[in-house]
Formats: structure tokens, sequence, C-alpha cells
């Protein structure tokens, strides 16, 4: 007899199914993974966009066939179907495809008569990588998905996967899914966007790893590019004061828990985000910041501040190996000092890291010296900086020549490789395209163009042999001093190794007299190996360089610094050493006071400045009605964009000789024929935020 179940038995049962919580959908196994494409549209639409779980994002192609999208599942995996969601421009024809290494390609399924939307098919294949390999559009324009969808399982992880220190005092090593891994890495520079463009060069070079100072939601194209060559990324985490001496805000790390708290989450919630991504090699919480802090504190509340940092460095280790067991912790500084407070506080970091150029050879004996039990990494490294150089006969930095660069490079990269069994390789800085005083001083490719440390770097990481190298400027000579405004020649001896024709152009920079980071270009006359600019009208300390480019893309560079002056005029100056007034003048602050009579004292050193306000006025009393045919303004950077030369009998009833309404600073050199007793510039418009600054006024008599 059938056995029936009672009402209150099925109710019962039906209760529980609506209780029971739906199943979420199962996420697939290309979401949030390495992603790379044929092309992009443009940087709004990378391959990332595909796989990123995000329905209003999408990657779409340039507009040709055939076009492919490939992502890296990151081990092997078995399919069971695969997904595409197309936007409107969408591929009548394709194959789907799988590889074990990304090279070579099986297809799984082809399609064809394809009407786009939303499109799914069973399939079955293994592979790491999954391709979408289209070739034939629907429309004139490229191919475009919003998402593409990778389903199936993933074969456990291989024993041993994952970045791991390992080994013992004296005799560590850096692991990378089981292998040895010497870090032959750059700092990058370029935008994270554009890091596909730049894989191949490095790997050319022979890198193995790039490392940032920031994770974030912009890392993953160059997470993605980085593993889709084989490269790995120091993700790097940054704390205030980051960056040295003189930079990043104050934190005070034993109070300021919610500062704390937030960049802890922070740095939680990006691990979570990254920690499988194959492009991590590990984690690095800070730069420089214990040396930062004695900007911030000094005496006995600095040390207490650097004990609280270092404490927290601990705490965000912690929270990184709770969240992700397979990547490194590091935290770097400026000098290897920040490692007895890491050795005293810090004791969950895998690993130290230290920023060093000019001393980097001296890092070994400062483990050594230092009783450390832990290996470490160079993450900043290259030939002398700005800060560890003397100064040249002007009294700023001398720059190294590019072949002191060059070797110095080398030499770094002997020294950090030389501590086998303790150092794990470098970082070198750096790798960029910026082109301004700092990327002249460092940057392996400025606006692009590879120079002699380029290829030093490459041939120490063991690169591929360069077909051609960069021009040797092997000398450049410039006077002390030049006249603002006045020819400025530049003695050079260079050669091309291939001996190719070169190319010269010139700039100049102000980072000494306002602290401007850009080189402006300059034209420049060439005959033989003499060169000729035109000097700034701005007095004080610039650089000028010379760039030899040899068609080829490659480049050398050298620079002096030459201190521009104030020009002689000819006559005798009236109104030197003469009584002088003036509308207003600073009398506080840096160097202060700053009265007029500065002015008129013949001294190019000292100046008159007035106060943040227009219109502003200074006056000579030249004792006695005199006719004078020249005025000679020598500006301070706060110069007047608007004003009149004036002329007066008693004083009181003024006469203009004299007026302009586009100043541009430097020295104003005016011929004008004016008589009076007293003469007064009597300005507008300012220039700058500042007030008016003048060094010298001058009132020739010719």
């Amino acid at each position: 007899m059938a056995r029936v179940r009672s009402v209150g038995t099925v109710l019962a049962v039906l209760l529980a199914l609506a209780v029971t919580p739906a199943q979420a959908a199962p996420v697939p196994l290309s979401e949030g993974k390495p992603a790379v494409a044929s092309s992009t549209e443009n940087g709004g639409t990378p391959a990332s966009a595909a796989v990123d779980g995000d329905g209003g994002t999408r990657w779409s192609s340039a507009w040709s066939d055939p076009q492919w999208l490939r992502v890296d599942l990151g081990a092997s995996s078995s399919l069971t179907r695969v997904e595409l969601d197309w936007e409107s421009a969408y591929a009548t024809a394709f194959e789907i495809q799988v590889s074990a290494n990304g090279d070579t390609w099986q297809t799984i399924r082809s399609v064809t008569g394809a009407a786009g939307g939303r499109q799914g098919y069973d399939v079955t294949g293994t592979g790491r990588y999954v391709r979408v390999h289209t070739t034939q559009r629907a429309g004139g324009y490229g191919v475009s998905l919003w998402e593409f969808r990778v389903h199936g399982t993933q074969a456990p992880g291989v024993p041993g996967s994952g970045v791991h220190v390992t080994g013992s005092q004296g005799d560590w090593r850096l692991t990378v899914d089981g292998r040895p891994w010497t870090v032959k890495g750059l700092t990058w520079g370029p935008p994270a966007a554009d890091a596909a463009r730049y894989m191949p060069e490095l790997t050319s070079m022979g890198v193995n790893t790039l490392r940032t100072w920031g994770t974030d939601a912009s890392t993953r194209p160059l997470l993605d590019a980085a593993a889709a060559h084989g490269l790995r990324v120091v993700n790097g985490f940054w704390l205030q004061p980051g960056g040295g001496p003189g930079s990043g805000g104050c934190v005070d790390y034993v109070t300021d828990t919610a500062y704390k708290n937030d960049v802890l989450g922070q740095i939680r919630h990006w691990v979570t985000t990254y920690r499988d991504h194959p492009g991590v090699l590990l984690w690095n919480v800070g730069n420089e910041s214990l040396l930062g802090l004695q900007n911030c504190y000094s005496g006995a509340e600095l040390e207490n501040q650097r004990v609280a940092y270092a404490r927290y460095l601990n705490e965000a280790a912690r929270a990184i190996h709770t969240i992700d067991a397979n990547h490194p912790v590091t935290s770097t500084d400026a000098w290897t000092g920040a490692w007895a407070y890491l050795k005293a506080h810090t004791p969950d970091l895998d690993l130290y890291s230290v920023n060093s150029y000019g001393n980097v050879c001296q890092v070994r004996q400062d483990w050594i010296s230092g009783g450390h039990t832990k290996p470490y990494l160079l993450t900043e490294a290259g030939p002398a900086g700005e800060w560890e150089v003397p100064d040249d006969a002007n009294g700023v930095p001398a720059e190294p020549t590019d072949v002191q660069k060059r070797d110095g490079y080398t030499q770094a990269w002997n020294c950090i490789t030389g501590h086998t069994g303790v150092s794990f390789g470098g970082t070198l800085f750096h790798y960029g395209t910026e082109h301004d005083f700092g990327a002249v001083w460092f940057n392996l490719t400025p606006a692009g163009k590879k120079r002699l440390s380029f290829y030093a770097v490459q041939r120490a990481f063991g690169g591929a042999t360069p077909a051609n190298t960069p021009p040797v400027i092997s000398s450049m000579a410039v006077p002390r001093t030049v006249a603002a405004g006045a020819p400025l020649t530049i003695d050079v001896a260079a050669s091309d190794p291939e001996g190719d024709a070169l190319t010269w152009s010139a700039a100049f920079n102000s980072r000494y007299i306002d602290d401007s980071g850009g080189l402006a270009g300059t034209p420049v006359r060439v005959a033989g190996n003499r060169l000729t600019v035109t000097a700034p009208d701005r007095l004080g300390v610039w650089k000028v360089y010379v760039l030899a480019e040899d068609g080829r893309g490659n480049i050398g560079i050298e620079t002096r610094s030459v201190r521009v002056v104030a020009p002689q005029p000819a006559g005798v100056d009236v109104a030197r050493g003469k009584p002088v007034t003036a509308s207003s003048y600073q009398q506080a602050g840096d160097g202060a006071p700053y009265p007029p009579s500065n002015a008129v004292d013949g001294d190019a050193a000292s100046r008159w400045a007035t106060d943040w306000s227009d219109p502003q006025w200074v006056r000579v009393d030249l004792g006695a009605v005199t006719t004078f045919q020249h005025v000679h303004l020598v500006w301070e950077g706060a110069f007047g964009r608007a004003y009149e030369i004036q002329v007066s009998d008693d004083g009181s009833s003024w006469r203009t000789a004299y007026g302009t309404t586009s100043g541009n600073g430097g020295v104003d050199s005016v011929d004008v024929t004016a008589t009076g007793r007293y003469v007064r510039l009597h300005a507008t418009q300012r220039a700058t935020g500042w007030g008016y600054s003048l060094y010298e006024f001058g009132i020739y008599r010719r």
C-alpha cells in the first residue's frame, strides 16, 4: 500500500524549502583574471573590462579583422561553458580556443553566423589560457565585449606554489612556484593602463619584476600585462610621511588611530582583491617613512613615533598574512638604520627592503654589522643622487655624466647580487618616459629614448644583445657665468659607436631658482663641436642640457650648471647709493627685511620686496635734475606685469616716460631718455601672487 504523507509533513517540507537560501551563481574562472587583447580601441576599453564582472564596462578592439581577447586562468582548468555578452559591435564568426602555455592553441568551439547579444556555449577542453578569436565583424567598427565568462573547474594548486622566502640564516632564497627567483627589476613609471605596450621592451631587457609605490583599482592592467609576459610586481602601499626627507604629510603613529585604521582597511581590501593574481610577487608596506619622520618630529618624540610606526608595520604584516599566505611582506626605507626598528618591533615581516644609491655597496656591511636575521631586497638603486654628490663651482649638485650613470647602475647591480643567500636582487630606479630634471638624472628611457644606462641594465640582467647603442658625449664645457639674454657657447665632444649621424638639441631647467622640474627647449646653433644657445633672461643658477640623438631611438644627454647674471649697461648708474623710498617693503620672513635701498646698492644678490598688493612704487632722489638715457630693472621671480617709469622735478607731479603691460620678468633693459630729479617705478599689476621683488633699479646716463 502506498504511503501517504500528512498535510503537516508536506507543509513542513515546503516551509523548509522556502527559507533555504538560493545558491549564488558560480563565479566564472575568468573573473578578475589577467586579460590581454590583440588591440584596444582606446584607454577606456581595456581587455580587463571584459573579465571584471561589471556589465557596464567593455573591451573594444581596433576596426579590423582578426582580433582576439585572451584570459589567463592562473592554472590548468577543465572548461565546461563560455558566455559572451556582446556590445552592438559583435563578431559573426569566431572561435573559442584553449592553450596550456599561451602560444599553442586548440579550437574547442567554432561559431559562424552569430547574431550578437548574449551567447553561451557548452564546451569541453583543458588549458590555462582561453581565447576568443574573432575572424569576421558584423559592421565597420571593431568587436566589443561587455563580458567574457569562462566556467569550469580548476586543477588543485601545485605543491610549493606561490611566492615564499625559504632557507635559513645566510642561505635564503625567494621562490616562485617552487623555483628560485632573483629579482631583476625596475621601478615602474608609465601609466598602468599602458603597461602592455612596454612589456616586450622590458622582457628584452631581462626584467622579471616591477615595483610600484601604491596599489589600487588602477593597478590591475599592470598586473595583467606583467603576468601575461611572465613578470611579477612588488605591490606597494603608501604610508605618510613617505618619500624620505622633505616629502609626505605628518602622521602621529602614537595617537592617530583613525588614519591607521583607514589605511589598514585599504591594505586588507587590495590584498584580498589581488592575492590570487599571478602578477603579484610580494607586498611592500611604506616607503622611507622611518627616515621621513625626522621631518615631523625630533628628540624623544621622534623615537616614540618611529617605534609606533614600526609596530604599525607589524600590524599590517599580520593582517596581510592572514589574508594571503602565498606572498611575502616587506617594508622599504631610505637607510639601513631603519632595519634596527624593524628587527625590534616588526617581527612579522618576511624580509627587509631599502632604497640606496651612492651607498648601495655599503648595504651588505650594514646588514652584517647590524646582526640582522632576515634577507633583504633593494627596492631602489642606481647612480649617486642629487642629495649625495658634491656641489659644483656654482654651488649646486654636480650631476654625474651619462657614462658615470651607466657605470653606477653596473656597480650597483654587482654589489646587490654579490651578497648571495641574503640579497634577493633589486628593482633599479627608474623605468619611465618622463623628460624633466629628475628623469634626466635617473630615467633609463627619458621621452622614450634609450640611453647608456638602459643598455647597462640590459647587460646586467642578461637581456638581448643590442643591435645599436647610444651616442657617447665624452665632454661638455660651459662658462661658469653668462649675461642674461647673451649667447652661451657650449663645447662638446661626442661619438656614436655605430657611426650614426647625430642630431643636437638643448634645453634649460630652473630647479635651483624656483624648484621647477620642467625642461624648456631652446634653439641651438651647431658649428662642429660648438653649440650656441641664448641664455635665459632670469637671473640665477640654471641647468643647461645638450642632447644627441642617433635617429635609432637612442640618446646621449649631458648637463652642466651656468649662473645667469645681469648684463652691465653702458654709462654711469646715477641712482647708485642715492636716497630711496617705497610704498612698502617686506619686514618679516626668510631673509627679511628687504628695504628699498637694496634696489640701488649695486649688489645683485640683495633685493627690495613689497607687500602682496597692487599698486606699489619705489622712488629714487637723484639729488638734482638729471637727464638719463637708460633704465635697468633686474627682477626676482616676483616681477611686474604692468608698470611705468615716471619722472618728477618736485617728487609730487609725475610724468610717464615709459610704460608696459606685458613685462616678462628677468632683466628689463629700457632705452628711454627723460629728465627729472626724481625717478619712480610705479607697478600696477603683479605677475604672481606675491608682491614685487627687484634686485636692481639702475638709472644710466650715457
